[in-house]
């Protein structure tokens, strides 16, 4: 049986000491009766072991637009693993399959990942970034591309400064930027952007190596989803973003924890943000946009859940020690003076709320990591109310984007943010505002972080930030 290259990945997900989710699409044939059974299967040795493993199958349905996610486990840390990966028809099903049977592997695609660490005293490496616009329009008569040349860049560094993970904060996609042209995309038209835009040959070739974890903004939907959306939205647009959002960006992230007896990813969501842990990093993934309540009164207003925020609070109180790493996919702070009512500076109370119970957990080596404005910068809040209250803000953006920047006009770099509390917060030690194409790299341990940004062609934008907790 020939195995044939994946038309779209492979995407290497969840990643911790011990196991690895590898996706991958394969493909659509009609046949007389319906289509043709297609299955992904992928394979795994240790660097330098020897032969391959047994072989992992999965389905790739159509009603998941032919991907699938192989989960292996009982990994080694630290371990380089090599892998092969493809897809195959068969006239089969799942469960028939044999890992005895002969497999031809001459068109498969192949590459390698390190797994993590679960020494809670390494330090880690991530490369951050947002907001990667791609255009094609007319069979791709009209197709700028110049986006990918940042993901060459991250792939010319990470030769001789590897990382340990790609975490995309959002606009993976810019699915509304045809509404002129096109409103009211259906399903079809959501997942042929994300097959175009994750069919780039360097973003392609970043995400099958380093582990990568994505979350949504609003261009996923629409412009600032929700605050104009209409019943028509809700009922139509929404639900063909969020299943084509779980198909290519949930699918291979933690968000699937359950695996069956034949470690197959298996379950149903119920929310979308999700934690992940590696070394000295504790990460907690927010979603800053389907839990949204809009209204014209801040008051009336929610950005999470009730869930959500008591998940939060909860995992920042746990006592780990570790670097508490929270995504958000719209900046935390510094305040905006301008579209800040989509960003948290609109959303004050339960921002408040956060940092309220931080100052009064004593909660250190808190870093809020955000994207969305089409600038860069880095930094710090304090309090005079506790000397050692210290949170950090990263604000990487944008992979590409081929209109004006934001500057450094439209941030508030000093004085105190918005509060609804008697506890003041005050903006200090800010960075440079990079108001260019770029992506950032965070480079953590248990004593600090040093971020550092470049632009697209790979240049350095100053010099790195150095943050101590």
């Amino acid at each position: 049986m020939k195995i044939q290259s994946p038309t779209v990945g492979p995407i290497v997900g969840y990643t911790t000491a011990d196991q690895v989710r590898i996706w991958l699409r394969g493909e659509f044939q009609k046949t007389p009766d319906g289509y043709r059974r297609c299955f992904g299967v992928a394979q795994l040795t240790a660097s330098g072991a020897g032969g391959f493993g047994p072989p992992q199958f999965v389905k790739l349905p159509p009603y998941f637009d032919m991907t699938g996610v192989c989960a292996f486990t009982h990994l080694q840390p630290e371990t380089t693993y090599e892998y092969r990966a493809g897809w195959f028809f068969a006239e089969t099903g799942l469960d028939s399959l044999d890992a005895t049977q002969d497999l031809d592997w001459s068109n498969a695609v192949k590459g390698q990942f390190r797994t993590g660490t679960a020494d809670k005293s390494k330090g880690r490496s991530y490369v951050v970034g947002s907001c990667r616009y791609l255009l094609k329009l007319f069979g791709g008569l009209i197709f700028d591309e110049r986006g990918d040349k940042t993901f060459n860049s991250i792939l010319t560094q990470i030769r001789n400064r590897p990382v340990d993970g790609l975490v995309m904060v959002g606009d993976q996609i810019y699915a509304d930027d045809l509404n002129f042209i096109a409103p009211g995309m259906g399903v079809d038209q959501f997942l042929e952007r994300y097959r175009a835009t994750f069919s780039q040959p360097n973003l392609r070739q970043l995400m099958s190596q380093v582990p990568t974890y994505m979350v949504l903004d609003d261009h996923e939907i629409e412009d600032n989803w929700p605050s104009k959306a209409d019943d028509k939205d809700q009922v139509i647009l929404y639900p063909a973003a969020m299943h084509s959002y779980q198909v290519y960006q949930c699918s291979h992230s933690p968000l699937f924890k359950d695996l069956d007896e034949n470690n197959r990813v298996t379950g149903t969501l119920s929310h979308f943000w999700y934690l992940f842990r590696d070394g000295c990093c504790d990460w907690f993934v927010t979603d800053c946009r389907t839990e949204r309540v809009w209204s014209n009164d801040p008051s009336q207003r929610r950005m999470v859940s009730e869930e959500q925020m008591e998940a939060l609070l909860e995992w920042l109180a746990d006592g780990s020690g570790l670097v508490k790493l929270i995504v958000s996919s719209v900046p935390f702070f510094p305040d905006l003076t301008s579209d800040k009512e989509d960003k948290w500076t609109g959303f004050v109370p339960e921002r408040t709320r956060i940092l309220d119970f931080i100052l009064a957990k004593k909660i250190r080596k808190v870093v809020f990591v955000s994207g969305d404005v089409h600038c860069s910068l880095s930094a710090e809040l304090k309090t005079p109310q506790d000397p050692s209250f210290k949170v950090i803000s990263v604000i990487s953006s944008s992979f590409f984007w081929p209109y004006p920047h934001m500057d450094s006009g439209a941030f508030g770099l000093t004085g105190k943010i918005l509060s609804s509390s008697a506890n003041q917060y005050e903006v200090v030690n800010p960075s440079p505002v990079y108001s260019t194409d770029n992506f950032g790299r965070m480079d953590i341990t248990p004593a600090g972080l040093s971020v550092s940004f470049f632009e697209r062609k790979g240049a350095p934008l100053g010099n790195a930030i150095q943050r101590n907790f």
